[in-house]
């Protein structure tokens, strides 16, 4: 089904740590502080992660959502962490993995952070956190990241750990593209 086979699982539950977070996948016990991240934050979540705000319209679909995650991780679809400050325990956002198990193997990063969190060098430390599991736990030989074009922000963090911007492709291969959405990519050491 697969040009390459999607790894072992990783144990359940098995922590990345950084100097101030610790990026975990979900629990079920999770589901208020999700739930409340997101609905606090929907018209800031809504252009990047449509689907994820539409899925989590009450406490109910949260509990469901992250059911899902754990589901997705299981079968290698997605490995979504929860990104939560280790000294204060505080929810902070989430990012996640995407990969397509096609060779070479791209994993697409998806990140974002409750308002209260952002500023704070939190995505920066999350998303660095994240690259080794990308490259030696799912042997991914590329990761990417899609920006909005209008959230300069995003960018310098893609930017900050190493993607490069993509050039975009020419308007006859792409007529239609969408052009408010960059590009970044990352590839493992060995392959550049």
């Amino acid at each position: 089904m697969y040009a390459a086979s999607p790894p072992l699982r990783a144990p359940a539950h098995t922590p990345i740590r950084s100097a101030r977070l610790t990026l975990r996948p979900y629990l079920p016990s999770d589901q208020a502080a999700f739930f409340q991240l997101i609905d606090e934050n929907r018209p800031r979540l809504r252009p990047s992660f449509p689907s994820r705000e539409a899925s989590v319209q009450t406490l109910a679909d949260a509990a469901s959502v992250l059911a899902m995650f754990q589901q997705d991780w299981q079968a290698g679809r997605l490995y979504v962490f929860g990104i939560w400050h280790s000294e204060s325990h505080t929810y902070l956002g989430d990012i996640s993995l995407k990969p397509n198990w096609t060779a070479p193997v791209t994993a697409e990063i998806g990140y974002y952070l409750a308002a209260i969190a952002e500023g704070q060098g939190y995505a920066r430390e999350a998303l660095a956190a994240v690259v080794p599991f990308g490259f030696e736990t799912l042997r991914a030989a590329r990761l990417l990241i899609r920006c909005r074009a209008d959230n300069p922000r995003s960018c310098a963090v893609a930017e900050s750990v190493a993607f490069t911007p993509l050039p975009p492709r020419p308007c006859l291969l792409q007529p239609f593209a969408d052009r408010s959405i960059l590009y970044y990519i990352r590839k493992q050491a060995s392959l550049t």
